[in-house]
Parts: C-alpha cells; sequence; structure tokens
C-alpha cells in the first residue's frame, strides 16, 4: 500500500507533525528544513524553517518559519505555568518580529477567526476579548497617549456560515480602510496527535486558511492577498476520530508489548495480527477507508475544552499584549486583561 500524504494534510495544521509525517515516509531527514529545539521548565519551543519548494512539497507546508511551543502542563490549570508560558510566547513573538522584518511600531491589526457560539473554535474571538487595543487613542487623542505602546486594533469577524461573508473580504475591507502595517491572525487548528491539542501554540509567517483544520478550502488571510505581513497563530483544540483510532493502536501495541515482557513480541502479533506490520500512515489509510463510509470519522475534542480554551486564550493575549507594547510586562499584563 503506497499512501500519498498530501491526502493527509487535512489532518494537521502543525508543521512539526507535518515534518514527523515527512520523515516517518522517507525514512530520513528532509533536505531544506532547518530545525532549533530547546526545552526549559516543561515549555519545549521548536523553530522551523522551511527554506526551499522541496521541503515546502515534502512535508506539504508554505515555504516559511514556524514556532511551536509545547507544553504538556497546560492542561493542569496551573496558573504559574501560564504565566511563564505567556512569558515565553512573548518573548518568542518578539523576536519572530524582529526575524521577519516588523519595527517595534508597526501598526497591527489582529484578527479572532472563528465561531464564538462554537467552543472548540472560539479560540480567536476570545483572544480578541483580551488584546489591549489602542488604535482609537492614536486617532481620538494622540498627544494623550504614553510612550510604550503601539496602534492596535483587533477583530473577530464572525465565520461564513453565520455571517455569509468570507472572513477575508471582511478583512480586506478593514485593511483597505485602516491601513495597518501587520496582521496577526489567531484560528483553532486541527491536529494529529492527541497530546498536542490544548497544549500546543504554533506561529507562522505564512498567513492562514479559514477552516483548513476541518477540510475547508477557502480565501485565505496572505501577504499575496491581502498586500501586508500576515502572521499566524494557532492552537490545535480538536482531531479526527480516525487519528484517535490510530493513535490507540500504538497504545495496546505498547502496552501488551510490556504485559509480555522482552522476547515475548510474538504474543503482541498474536492478538493485533498483522496491523503491528503496518506503518503508521498506512493504517491510518486503513482506519479512514472504513470509517468514511459510515460517515464516523467525527472531529473530536476533549469535553474540559471549556476551560482549556478559556486558559490558552489568556495565554496568548497575554503574550501578545507583552511583545506589541513595551509598556506592558510580565508584571503588570495582569491588569490589561479580563
Amino acid at each position: 500500500m503506497d499512501l500519498d500524504l498530501r491526502e493527509y494534510s487535512v489532518r494537521t495544521d502543525l508543521a512539526v507533525e507535518a515534518k514527523e509525517m515527512a520523515e516517518t515516509a522517507h525514512g530520513g531527514p528532509v533536505q531544506g528544513l532547518s530545525e532549533d529545539v530547546t526545552e526549559e521548565d516543561g515549555i519545549k519551543i521548536t523553530r522551523l524553517d522551511v527554506t526551499n519548494e522541496a521541503a515546502s512539497r515534502q512535508i506539504g507546508k508554505v515555504k516559511g518559519h514556524y514556532i511551536t511551543i509545547e507544553v504538556p502542563g497546560l492542561r493542569n490549570q496551573d496558573t504559574e505555568l501560564q504565566e511563564k508560558v505567556s512569558a515565553a510566547f512573548a518573548k518568542e513573538f518578539t523576536a519572530f518580529l524582529n526575524k521577519i522584518g516588523i519595527g517595534s511600531n508597526a501598526k497591527t491589526l489582529v484578527v479572532g477567526l472563528g465561531n464564538w457560539n462554537v467552543t472548540p473554535d472560539a479560540l480567536g474571538p476570545l483572544v480578541v476579548e483580551n488584546v489591549l487595543v489602542t488604535r482609537h487613542y492614536f486617532e481620538l487623542a494622540p498627544d494623550q497617549v504614553a510612550p510604550g505602546y503601539r496602534q492596535v486594533s483587533a477583530v473577530a469577524p464572525g465565520v461564513l456560515g453565520v455571517t455569509g461573508i468570507e472572513s477575508s473580504e471582511v478583512v480586506q475591507g478593514i485593511v483597505d480602510r485602516t491601513r495597518p502595517d501587520l496582521i496577526i491572525a489567531i484560528d483553532a487548528l486541527a491536529s494529529r496527535s492527541l497530546e498536542r491539542v490544548n497544549t500546543t501554540i504554533q506561529i507562522a509567517d505564512i498567513g492562514i486558511h479559514p477552516g483548513s483544520g476541518i477540510g475547508n478550502k477557502r480565501r485565505g488571510l496572505t501577504k499575496e492577498i491581502l498586500g501586508i505581513p500576515c502572521i499566524a497563530i494557532g492552537v490545535p483544540t480538536v482531531c479526527y476520530a480516525s487519528t484517535i483510532v490510530n493513535n490507540v493502536f500504538d497504545l495496546m501495541k505498547s502496552h501488551f508489548n510490556q504485559e509480555a515482557g522482552e522476547g515475548k513480541q510474538s504474543q503482541t502479533k498474536q492478538i493485533m495480527g498483522l496491523l503491528t506490520e503496518l506503518s503508521e500512515n498506512e493504517r491510518l489509510g486503513l482506519v479512514k477507508e472504513v470509517l468514511d463510509p459510515l460517515g464516523h470519522d467525527l472531529i473530536v475534542t476533549p469535553k474540559e475544552i471549556d476551560e482549556f480554551i478559556e486558559d490558552v486564550a489568556n495565554v496568548i493575549a497575554s503574550g501578545l499584549n507583552i511583545s506589541l507594547h513595551e509598556a506592558v510586562t510580565p508584571e503588570n499584563v495582569a491588569s490589561y486583561t479580563h
């Protein structure tokens, strides 16, 4: 069975996962990828640069810069850890802006994509609620604005099914009238790993396509379309049922191997049969083949999503406030969020 990874690209919006899949499929590192990984205080940061078109095609991600912040402890609702993640996010985001040439006074439009009526998709609107917006002060009373702030505006344009208008069209109109220098788009993503759901934040300079995590291919928010740099910030809040089933095979295999002990892995094969000999992508293809005709390849989110989404939205909003405004620091950032 020879599966094309592009068929499954919709299952993950994370560049690190796409890289892992490509390396597994090709049996080694992908040429044209530059990776730097650091880990401290339970916060793992992966900086991935896709430097050429060949690498872009292999992993199914647009050429550009990607930062992934993984914090498994975010699910524990640890306030101290959340503050550390906000500070780490702010530091990485500030460095990211410098890397792509965005100045400290660049006028910024924050766009919260998603449907505020659907909890796993409400990340963008929740972040917008807590972003420190200042553009109106610069417009109405510029002489009274204290040093250390920049022009920031924010909007949650809703979703096509609610408004009847593409998010990209709404943002294009705002860009034409307000002339920002930078767009920051926040959206919920899909992951192929249960461990990364609600524990991972991705930053990328490639823009964003609303609905891409659930397979919708529509007009995006990108520099090519809008004419200004577009940074995407996303958190995986859902994964597919087929992904869960596929992961369960690995967990079962590991469990049976531990139960049998070393040298008795034949017992695992007796229980799981030929599934032990299939590659991950082959298993995923088999699971999809079984579930799709039944309409059972559901999009799944954890039952604690209400708490998770509030926490991670606050982490991102706090990090953005610190990185966009010099006057906001990790010590006083709580004064600017709900």
